[in-house]
């Protein structure tokens, strides 16, 4: 038996991936897991409230290394790009995005993964510290900010209380408006429970509020909600 000259071999499969060589292979991966690193620090410094998850930062570097790759697979063929198109969809992905802005991200690191997979590598470069520094900035200026004083009340009185004129002494005290949103029997149809939206006049204290509420609801359950503006009611 012949040996197989290993040169001879290696030409081989060189000849066989003329797209790219394997000095763009190393390239594209170090790259995109360098710019992805950047990325992925921004995104953490970022962050606000309780939602950051460890894995989806690293899933965030993952993807830009694959999807360079992924570039330099179909390269210019046109028959590669829709091969690959029909194999990843048949791929379902069941994690919902938490925030909006996570999807930003994700599109961030696959642009610049296909960047480095096409072997832009100085628009790769360029465009990762750019935006990075602007995200960076918009949330340290605290950009687009408003002044958000509307929240939801949410209170529980006995089902045989009037309630449709039973807090308009107390809303008139500490609020600028009041929308009832929501009535819901609860506890078998002994209490109801009320939804508010409501915004606070200048200089109001909640707490008083809940107070003065809870003399009037024989002291049942009121929450107050704040902070977030998408609340499963």
């Amino acid at each position: 038996m012949d040996t197989i000259d290993f040169s001879t071999l290696l030409n081989s499969l060189q000849d066989s991936t003329q797209a790219f060589t394997a000095m763009d292979v190393v390239l594209t991966i170090v790259l995109s897991f360098a710019l992805s690193l950047a990325i992925a620090w921004v995104y953490r410094a970022t962050h606000r409230g309780t939602s950051y998850s460890q894995t989806f930062v690293q899933t965030l570097i993952i993807l830009a290394m694959v999807v360079g790759i992924v570039m330099l697979i179909i390269g210019s063929n046109i028959a590669r790009a829709f091969t690959l198109v029909g194999a990843l969809s048949i791929v379902r992905f069941r994690n919902a995005v938490k925030e909006t802005r996570d999807v930003g991200f994700i599109f961030f690191v696959m642009a610049i993964g296909m960047a480095c997979g096409t072997r832009f590598y100085l628009l790769a470069i360029v465009s990762t510290f750019v935006i990075c520094f602007l995200i960076w900035t918009m949330v340290r200026m605290n950009m687009f900010a408003k002044d958000l004083r509307e929240q939801i009340l949410k209170i529980r009185l006995p089902s045989d209380i009037p309630y449709a004129t039973q807090f308009d002494g107390v809303f008139t005290k500490y609020l600028v408006r009041s929308n009832l949103m929501a009535v819901e029997s609860v506890q078998a149809g002994l209490l109801l429970e009320l939804v508010y939206g409501v915004e606070f006049k200048r200089g109001a204290s909640a707490q008083d509020l809940l107070n003065d509420v809870r003399l009037l609801n024989d002291n049942n359950k009121v929450v107050l909600v704040t902070g977030q503006q998408e609340v499963d009611l």
